[in-house]
């Protein structure tokens, strides 16, 4: 991507979205449920700008990135100490599958597996078969469906990815999957917080706005690191504080 010095850097934009990502955080825990309320929805219409960004992020990272095993092995690191994290600030089992399939462990899953899928559709390990690669991201799928965001994201990911450069391709390949995360979500748990999910699509100003910079803060990584954890032990504190130890999403 050609890079200019006006618009968003990466920085800017993971400041977006961990705005975004506290502000729906916060609202689940504090609005427990599906409420209808109109200030409660708008701020998880705030919230659907995070994980549109993680992904954009995610596939930029990979191209980025100087040694993909280790940025792969570092978002696995991340994802096991980000699913205690998340599973306390929602009061979820920390032992999966006890309640439901859905919503036991954290986005970060489906993200490091997302890189993994892009890392099997560009043969960046070993020369695979196209009905190799198609089998593999499958089964990336199936473990990655446990996750918030489910497989979806791994999916999007790999849109954002294999478009990259041409942002009305990445923007309908992602809305392809999320309008099927909505129906689903429609379907199976709140009509409204399916259409809901469909709000991705304002991420679409502020990705338009990337520069292709990362930024002259180094720490950021790190601090997104330490940040993504540490809201969320936060967020547990606060849900056991107001409610007591139950679970306010669907998998708690």
């Amino acid at each position: 991507m050609e890079q200019r010095k006006t618009g968003l850097n990466s920085n800017q934009l993971k400041l977006i979205a961990l705005f975004a990502m506290t502000v729906d955080h916060v609202t689940c825990v504090v609005v427990p449920g599906y409420p209808k309320t109109w200030w409660v929805l708008l701020l998880h219409v705030v919230g659907r700008l995070a994980a549109p960004i993680f992904w954009f992020m995610v596939a930029e990272g990979y191209a980025h990135t100087h040694n993909l095993k280790k940025y792969i092995g570092r978002l696995f690191v991340f994802a096991v100490i980000s699913h205690f994290a998340y599973n306390f600030a929602f009061g979820i089992p920390f032992i999966p599958f006890q309640t439901t399939i859905f919503n036991q462990t954290s986005v970060i899953w489906s993200l490091a597996w997302g890189v993994v899928a892009i890392a099997v559709s560009e043969d960046a390990f070993l020369p695979l078969k196209q009905w190799q690669k198609v089998g593999l991201i499958l089964g990336i799928c199936v473990i990655s469906f446990c996750s918030d965001w489910s497989c979806i994201a791994v999916l999007a990911i790999l849109e954002i990815y294999s478009n990259r450069g041409n942002l009305k391709k990445q923007t309908g390949g992602m809305m392809k999957w999320v309008a099927f995360y909505a129906a689903v979500y429609a379907i199976f748990i709140d009509k409204v917080y399916g259409l809901l999910q469909l709000f991705v699509l304002l991420v679409v100003p502020f990705v338009k706005q990337y520069n292709g910079e990362r930024g002259t803060w180094k720490g950021m990584k790190w601090f997104f690191y330490l940040y993504y954890p540490a809201h969320l032990v936060v967020c547990g504190l606060i849900r056991l504080w107001l409610h007591g130890n139950i679970g306010v999403i669907i998998g708690g």
